[in-house]
């Protein structure tokens, strides 16, 4: 085997696979907020010319899947699988999405930390041998998210402060082995992956999802930290996926009380994908298309350009249903974290 495990929860791939193309689909307000100019697609229709939201989600998974296999320049017969979920009900976003691509699927839940999941499985899996090439893709919508596990937009309520506000994306990613086909060293590699815990600090409520879900992001951070014997200082940018501004004020706090200061390197995707003249917002965005989308576009960028040449990227995700919510349960949190590293173009 070329891979190894480390520690208790990660894996230092020996091989690592290659993410060799990548897609963002996204809606209007994600395409006026700052990081526009680097997503693939933006679509002024919040239903992408379908009869519902629902719909509309499923086809910007399948554009976000087309455009990631048109830009590797790969037959789509050569992707052996797709991991991919969403926040529907029984993962209809993706199903209906993908149903078309004759591709086997592995549909995957794991709230908005699901892009984590679903590249994390497929470096394992190419990494491993049992696939030159697999596909991961994820999404949420505004409306198809509000309407499930909130209220519907008709209602107007109004949001507190706390609240995040749920990004209309798809983000698709091919992951492939490394090989002499390929010259490879122009795409980031996935080095190293830590697989998350559920972690539960009793929060209920789910209008705060960063509170939810930032003890689950420390904790994942600090054992990568630690399995893989690294510090914060040698990332340029440590990237969580959607806590928001209150979510990530814990997740430093929390950090700094276990000894690993991440102030000077983090960055959070929902802070980052809409601006403050978008108050709507209030927190940030949210929602599994948030990490997503800014990883295809805004981070890879950076990587390629060599503007950055090691990140933390650590999606996260409350583990909530309408059942468990309506139940008086607690709001668990979930993080995943993979190592991703831009090679020099000199030797």
């Amino acid at each position: 085997m070329n891979n190894q495990s480390v520690g208790k929860q990660s894996i230092k791939f020996e091989n690592p696979p290659v993410i060799i193309s990548q897609a963002s689909v996204v809606g209007e307000m994600e395409g006026q907020g700052p990081l526009g100019s680097y997503f693939d697609q933006i679509e002024t229709d919040p239903a992408f010319g379908q009869e519902s939201w629902e719909l509309g989600e499923s086809e910007m998974v399948r554009r976000a899947v087309s455009t990631a296999i048109t830009k590797s320049g790969l037959e789509q017969d050569k992707i052996k699988y797709i991991f991919g979920g969403d926040l529907l009900g029984q993962l209809i976003g993706t199903t209906f999405g993908l149903k078309d691509f004759n591709i086997p699927l592995f549909g995957l839940y794991g709230a908005c930390s699901t892009c984590g999941e679903s590249l994390s499985l497929a470096a394992m899996t190419v990494a491993a041998g049992y696939a030159e090439n697999v596909l991961a893709v994820t999404s949420s919508h505004y409306g198809g998210a509000e309407k499930q596990f909130r209220f519907p937009l008709e209602y107007g309520n109004q949001r507190p402060l706390s609240a995040t506000w749920t990004v209309t994306g798809s983000g698709a990613f091919i992951v492939s082995q490394t090989n002499g086909e390929k010259p490879m060293l122009q795409y980031p590699r996935i080095t190293a992956i830590t697989t998350g815990k559920v972690v539960d600090y009793g929060v209920r409520d789910s209008l705060n999802m960063g509170a939810c879900m930032a003890p689950a992001a420390a904790d994942v951070i600090y054992q990568c930290f630690e399995d893989l014997s690294m510090k914060e200082t040698q990332f340029d940018k440590i990237i969580t996926g959607d806590l928001g501004k209150v979510g990530s004020e814990i997740l430093i706090k929390l950090l700094k009380d276990n000894g690993y200061d991440i102030s000077r390197q983090h960055m959070d995707c929902g802070v980052n994908i809409y601006n403050n003249e978008q108050q709507d917002t209030h927190s940030g965005g949210s929602g599994c298309g948030c990490s997503a989308v800014t990883l295809a576009g805004y981070i890879i960028h950076n990587l390629k350009q060599h503007m950055w040449k090691k990140v933390l990227f650590v999606p996260t995700g409350a583990l909530l249903s309408t059942v468990s919510y309506n139940e008086g349960q607690t709001i668990p949190g979930i993080a995943h974290a993979l190592v991703i590293e831009q090679k020099s173009n000199t030797p």
